[in-house]
């Protein structure tokens, strides 16, 4: 959800199953890093429902009927890593019965739990505090605003034509890609599969992260990424805009041509992946700061307020 991506930092931290991070240096400045949501991107899985197979009794008219007890359990002791290699083996026959093959498959192999991941997990917990001043005066720095210029310069041709397909102006983009890794220099060096094996197996929010692990393998089964370069934030985010493995299979596009869906090294499918994400709220021609269509709009990205007016303040300088 997106340093250790900024993206996954806010996600997590606004909501108890993911938050989009904790500090990094990137030049000039450091910026924060994980924990996004934003993460991290994907929805919570629908709890199951209770089977029977018998129907309860009718009850007299005019009696009141006894109402259900819901126990809700909170999780807040991380789950015992002794029973992550037998999870990992349950895991691995799911895989195969939705149809992993056999390079998704060995992703597998190998995999160890990772307490690093869990510790980090449980600390984004807290409520993100500062200000939109003191957030976005380290945020919006000189070194984006000129580097935002000149990769548009760069790449314009390949801006354009994510504005005429998706109708995304190339400062929002850019904007984003800055926040997230400062253009892929601050991607994140974490094992993606090992951090959402971690997360799937966890009791907090394994409903959350096995879909994700899931997609994970899907990718690399793909072909898109190479397993050594499956590499992110902690909380599994992929590539130079931190997609979650389910945004990944669902908006990443091969923008370049050459028949795979590459966030990780092709700048051409990073932007037109950006514009297809944001493609299904976004007005073409319209603005992004606040109070304008496609402030909102950003929402899809990231829910966080204080997020969204630091990319839009960015894009802003950017455009200038």
């Amino acid at each position: 959800m997106r340093t250790a991506p900024l993206l996954a930092a806010l996600l997590l931290m606004a909501s108890p199953a993911l938050a989009q991070t904790e500090p990094q240096p990137s030049p000039p400045q450091a910026q924060p890093q994980p924990q996004a949501e934003q993460q991290p991107q994907g929805q919570l899985a629908p709890q199951a429902q209770p089977q029977s197979g018998t129907q309860p009794a009718a009850q007299p008219q005019g009696q009141a009927q006894p109402q259900p007890q819901t126990q809700v359990q909170v999780c807040t002791t991380p789950t015992d890593p002794a029973g992550f290699p037998a999870w990992l083996e349950n895991f691995k026959k799911d895989a195969l019965a939705r149809g992993i093959g056999t390079q998704g498959m060995a992703a597998l192999d190998g995999v160890s739990y990772d307490p690093k991941v869990i510790g980090l997990d449980r600390a984004q917990r807290k409520t993100f505090s500062q200000t939109f001043e003191e957030f976005s005066g380290r945020m919006v720095n000189a070194y984006r605003i000129k580097r935002g210029k000149q990769v548009i310069k760069k790449y314009q041709a390949v801006f354009d034509k994510a504005e005429a397909e998706y109708g995304v102006q190339a400062p929002i983009i850019a904007s984003l890609w800055a926040l997230e890794t400062d253009f892929g220099a601050n991607v994140g060096k974490f094992e993606s599969i090992r951090s959402l094996a971690t997360l799937a197996f966890d009791c907090r929010r394994g409903d959350r992260f096995r879909p994700e692990l899931f997609a994970a393998l899907t990718i690399v089964d793909k072909g898109d990424v190479p397993l050594h370069e499956m590499r992110g934030a902690w909380a599994g985010e992929i590539g130079q805009v931190q997609f979650m493995p389910t945004s990944y299979l669902k908006h990443a596009v091969d923008f370049d041509g050459d028949g795979h869906k590459d966030l990780v090294k092709s700048q051409a499918d990073v932007i037109g992946s950006v514009a297809k994400f944001l493609s299904g709220r976004w007005q073409r021609g319209a603005g992004w700061n606040p109070g304008e269509p496609n402030f909102d709009a950003l929402k899809a990205w990231n829910g966080s307020e204080l997020y969204r007016k630091t990319v839009a303040l960015l894009a802003t300088k950017i455009a200038e």
